[in-house]
């Protein structure tokens, strides 16, 4: 078996399949596109899977890819385990061979093991494999095919095991497509086997390798479970490079093959460390970072930055993690942002984009790092206080930290767990491990409940087999004699369909642009062949099917299949879209002009009334920033430039000639339509523009804001929603004026307003102030003679008073006061709050925190308030809701302070 590296091996697998007549399609996002049941790209189907379920149509039928996937969240979760086992990875590649209705079993068996057998080929020797299929389960039959083809490849009977439906039997989702799949495994040798016994096939996981699993989609799942036989039975391959790549180099662990050993090796450099034998101390941590940073590294390239939700929330856990891991080796300042450039340097060959991406990358990164360094300091602080109070509520026994609390700290704030459990027994407090383990179950629990993954079901059977349409809009609002091929309602085919039904409409043709690309589908209507009779209402427009148009219609006259319909779009909305669509490009231009080159389009959308546009960018965009966007935008619509578009052009022409924008979430084709503005703004793009620039008229900026980590969105109008805007901003001008009363003479309307506001906010902070000088005053004036009027128990004064109105701070002034006046003993003060609520705050002086700590006075008497608190020995706070539990609190205070003596 010759010797391959993992770019090797990749290569041979696309130039074997492209020599079979496939396509060699390029790997998509691993941000799946128009897919909110996947979390992230875990598998080579998923670009495919509207093919599977009959809902869009490639102009080929045979693909093979290298596909980036990440398994790191959801129901596919394998973080846990990554840097500790051999073949557990976040991000991987899977490299796949697809039939569209093409070949099935007979075909893909054979190109398997003709490719992983064959010497001129990869080479794997025969008698180190073996394979498996679906030996036949709840009524499904066994496998016959596939064990008769493995035969006629030559595989002996004994080297074919079989498995029922949970090793063999693949299913999209709940429902769709589905059916048996066969696997190939390499036999790794007994010094594989982590028993270190002699094992048989299926009887040891470490020894036995799956390297290729190929899935035959051959039924399909209804709602009830029932299966029926696909009209197209399709193949769906996955194999692991970084598995196959560990075969091919004789390796027993995929960290062992060239593709993670250089990055082990420059992990171990910046974390000033050694990697050991792959068992030694901190081995596991630079396997982790070495791991970590490849998927952080295509996740950011791909789009996805850290946040606190979705996608952006498991990254920033996988960046953590792997900093985490860096602490652990003794590395304290930011690092991980150079992996990214080792990560580039490995992959960019097969990935040529991330040369692009390579600095926003390691910015995204650098910052995530800054951010965690800043969190940890918080937690740790945290943490202090977390076991300071479970130190206050002993109550017998060994003081517990609780697991809900400090799995919080550990998911909130990245505190390792080890670091958590140390931290409590060094002061000889209980970790609830239980409790944390639970949680985090939980947890998980609800993640892989909010992201189902793949639960798509198929076309519509009344969508299926439908031509596309030809769309005709881009030239002309109205299409003549359009025959309508299908009438839908609820998913079920119509013969026909009486006036005042709402149903979905299929023509032959239409002007009609039906919703994608975030531009919103036309409406219009449908008239008869007399071109005089309205038949229909449309209030939209959609693609149930890829190049299928469906028209959302509430019928006017009865339609039937066959009749010849006018479709008539409203061409003044239809402007409005455009001029809109337009000014979007306009605006992603100008953003990257004056922002910077990092800025991408996160997403849009684009309706008669504004425009939205989503966009990376790390912080929020200034004003002046904003009017020299704006400013920018509005030259090149007075250049009145012309809008010119590129009809059917291959895509690798168009993004590296014509250096053409590819829009985020968007699905492209082999062949694409590139939209040109002058030489300002070039993109891929199906939706629907102005002839020229100056068409828009003129685009107004409505505001700028945050909508995750990471991505700004700005909201604009152009045309005559701009007028609108303008006339609004007028009369805010003239009431800005009127408010700005003499200063209008010699101020702009916005400064003066601006002046007069600053003048109000200074005389209601000098209100706000008098008033809290009037409060403080009359609550000292009523607690004067506390000190003196304190009551003794068992020698120690204690103060209990009430004083309402007070915040938290003026409570502590009131408090250190009163220490002072008693010079040794207890203060316990209550107030109700303005928002509705009661606090306590107990102060005990020097003398006394030894043996009598604030923190145990006020855990008892807060109860009385419905609340709890905790603080230092000598200061301590509580919250509560039951304000007419402030006198049974205050009383209570000479007896808890009594029970510490």
């Amino acid at each position: 078996m010759q010797y391959r590296t993992g770019s090797e091996t990749r290569e041979i697998f696309l130039q074997y399949f492209a020599s079979q007549g496939h396509r060699r399609i390029h790997s998509s996002s691993l941000a799946p596109a128009n897919d909110p049941t996947l979390l992230f790209t875990n598998a080579g189907m998923n670009q495919f899977k509207d093919v599977f379920l009959g809902m869009e149509r490639r102009s080929y039928t045979r693909a093979a890819t290298a596909q980036k996937c990440v398994r790191a969240g959801g129901k596919h979760n394998d973080l846990e385990n990554v840097g500790f086992t051999r073949r557990h990875h976040t991000f991987f590649e899977m490299l796949g061979n697809f039939s569209f209705g093409d070949y099935f079993k007979r075909e893909a068996i054979a190109f398997a093991w003709e490719l992983v057998t064959a010497p001129e080929w990869l080479g794997i020797p025969k008698d180190r494999l073996y394979v498996t299929i679906f030996r036949g389960e709840q009524g499904i039959p066994r496998d016959e095919e596939a064990f008769e083809f493995w035969r006629a490849q030559g595989v002996a009977a004994e080297r074919i095991h079989e498995f029922g439906m949970k090793d063999n039997f693949w299913t999209m989702g709940e429902t769709g497509p589905c059916g048996p799949c066969s696997e190939i495994f390499y036999d790794l040798g007994v010094e594989a086997s982590e028993s270190g016994e002699d094992r048989p096939f299926g009887q040891d996981d470490s020894r036995y390798v799956e390297i290729w699993n190929l899935v035959f989609m051959q039924f399909d799942r209804d709602a009830q479970g029932n299966l029926t036989l696909l009209p197209r039975p399709s193949i769906d391959t996955g194999a692991g490079l970084e598995r196959l790549a560990a075969v091919l180099q004789g390796k027993v662990s995929n960290f062992e093959t060239d593709l993670f050993v250089p990055l082990i090796a420059r992990a171990a450099e910046l974390t000033h460390s050694r990697y050991g034998d792959g068992s030694a101390p901190g081995d596991a941590s630079l396997r982790i970072i070495a791991d970590h940073s490849r998927a952080a590294t295509f996740l950011i390239s791909d789009g996805v930055l850290p946040a606190n939700e979705g996608r952006g929330y498991v990254l920033r856990k996988i960046l953590r993690r792997g900093i985490r891991h860096g602490r652990l080796l003794g590395q304290e300042e930011p690092f991980m942002y150079r992996m990214a450039d080792a990560v580039r340097e490995q992959m960019q060959e097969a990935y040529p984009e991330m040369e692009e991406s390579a600095s926003r990358v390691a910015k995204a990164i650098r910052a995530e790092e800054e951010r965690f360094g800043r969190t940890l300091a918080l937690g740790s602080r945290q943490l202090d206080a977390a076991l300071a109070a479970a130190r206050e509520r002993q109550e017998g026994g060994a003081p517990t930290l609780d697991g809900k609390l400090a799995f919080h700290l550990y998911e909130t704030y990245g505190l390792p767990l080890d670091f958590i459990a140390d931290a409590a027994r060094d002061q000889g407090i209980v970790f609830d491990l239980t409790g944390f383990e639970r949680t985090r179950a939980e947890e998980q629990s609800r993640a892989r409940a909010s992201w189902k993954g793949g639960a798509k079901s198929t076309a519509s059977p009344a969508y299926r087999d439908l031509p596309r349409t030809i769309f005709e809009g881009y030239r002309q609002t109205s299409s003549q004699g359009c025959e309508v091929l299908a009438i839908v309602k609820g998913g079920q085919g119509l013969a026909q369909a009486p006036a005042g039904e709402s149903v979905d409409l299929v023509l032959d043709h239409t002007a009609f642009y039906a919703d994608a690309g975030g531009q919103v589908g036309d409406q219009g209507w449908l008239y008869s062949d007399d071109h005089n009779t309205i038949v229909a209402d449309v209030l939209g427009c959609v693609q149930p099917v890829q190049g299928l148009r469906a028209h959302r219609v509430r019928l006017r006259q009865p339609i039937a299949l066959g009749v010849r319909v006018d479709a008539v779009v409203d061409r003044d909305r239809r402007w409005e879209i455009r001029r809109n669509h337009t000014a979007t490009h306009l605006l992603h231009a100008a953003l990257r002009e004056v922002l910077g080159k990092h800025v991408k389009q996160a997403g849009s959308l684009v309706e008669p009334a504004r425009l939205r546009f989503d966009f990376s960018h790390f912080s929020a965009v200034a004003d002046e920033e904003l009017q020299d966007i704006e400013q920018l935008v509005n030259r090149e619509v007075l250049a009145n430039l012309r809008v010119e578009t590129l009809e059917d052009v291959p895509i690798d022409i168009a993004v590296n000639q014509h250096h053409a924008m590819a829009l985020f979430g968007e699905k492209y084709g082999e062949r694409v339509r590139v939209v040109r503005i002058g030489d300002f703004s070039v993109e891929l793009c199906g939706g629907t523009h102005t002839e020229a620039s100056g068409e828009i008229g003129v685009v107004k900026l409505l505001g700028e804001r945050c909508v995750s980590s990471g991505v700004r969105r700005i909201e604009a109008v152009s045309g005559l929603g701009a007028l609108t805007e303008f006339r609004r901003s007028r009369e805010a001008a003239e009431v800005a004026a009127q408010l700005g009363g003499e200063a209008s003479a010699h101020l702009s309307p916005a400064e003066a307003l601006r002046a007069r506001f600053t003048a109000l906010e200074e005389e209601l902070k000098k209100l706000r102030r008098e008033i809290d000088q009037s409060r403080m005053q009359s609550a000292a004036a009523s607690i004067s003679g506390a000190a003196a009027a304190a009551e003794e128990v068992q020698g120690v004064k204690v103060v209990a008073r009430r004083v309402d109105g007070l915040d938290r701070g003026q409570l502590r002034t009131l408090v250190d006061n009163l220490r002072r006046q008693l010079g040794s003993g207890v203060v316990v003060l209550g107030s109700a709050q303005e928002d509705g609520k009661a606090a306590l705050i107990v102060g005990v002086t020097s003398d006394l925190s030894s043996r009598i700590s604030a923190g145990k006075i006020i855990a008892p008497i807060a109860r009385r308030i419905g609340g709890s608190g905790g603080g230092r020995p000598d200061m301590a706070e509580a919250g509560g809701k039951d304000v007419s539990g402030l006198a049974a609190a205050l009383a209570s205070a000479p007896e808890a302070v009594k029970s510490l003596l």
